[in-house]
């Protein structure tokens, strides 16, 4: 009889407080700031990284690096990509993200003497000629050899 009755209780206590008229609220919210659009007047020219095949736009403020066709940032500790620099900004995991961006040489925006800005619509066009040519090692490898010629020498290829 003892348990029967425990039994109702629990019954009747379940439902009174199954009728009240308790609300509960859950709101979560899920933020991604992504970074803003990089704003450009017109496709800037740009400067290889010794040592890579990434670009980067001295003349603008914000870093953004061109590697194998996209644009590349970080923003709060996140990589972004974009088509274009104008473009939305689009969050890649860092495991999707090319080794060579994440160790970026820490003096990158030093662009050493001789290093020549690059238009825009030329890198765009030629950057995998550039890459499978190897143009950059060729480069560096004629003016190590023009230094150790002298000044003025060699000049002219």
């Amino acid at each position: 009889m003892k348990k029967v009755s425990s039994v109702l209780a629990l019954a009747v206590m379940t439902l009174f407080f199954a009728s009240s008229t308790a609300k509960s609220e859950i709101n979560i919210n899920i933020g991604i700031k992504v970074p803003p659009v990089i704003a450009v007047k017109a496709p800037p020219a740009v400067v290889v990284i010794p040592g890579t095949y990434i670009y980067f736009a001295p003349d603008v403020d914000d870093d953004a690096f061109f590697y194998r066709g996209y644009w590349w940032r970080t923003h709060k500790g996140r990589w972004y990509r974009a088509a274009e620099l104008g473009d939305p900004w689009i969050a890649i995991g860092i495991g999707k993200v090319p080794r060579v961006l994440l160790k970026l040489p820490p003096d990158y925006r030093k662009v050493p003497p001789g290093h020549e800005k690059i238009p825009y619509g030329q890198l765009k066009k030629h950057w995998q000629v550039w890459e499978k040519e190897r143009k950059w090692e060729r480069a560096n490898d004629i003016k190590e050899e023009e230094r150790g010629k002298g000044k003025g020498k060699g000049k002219g290829r």
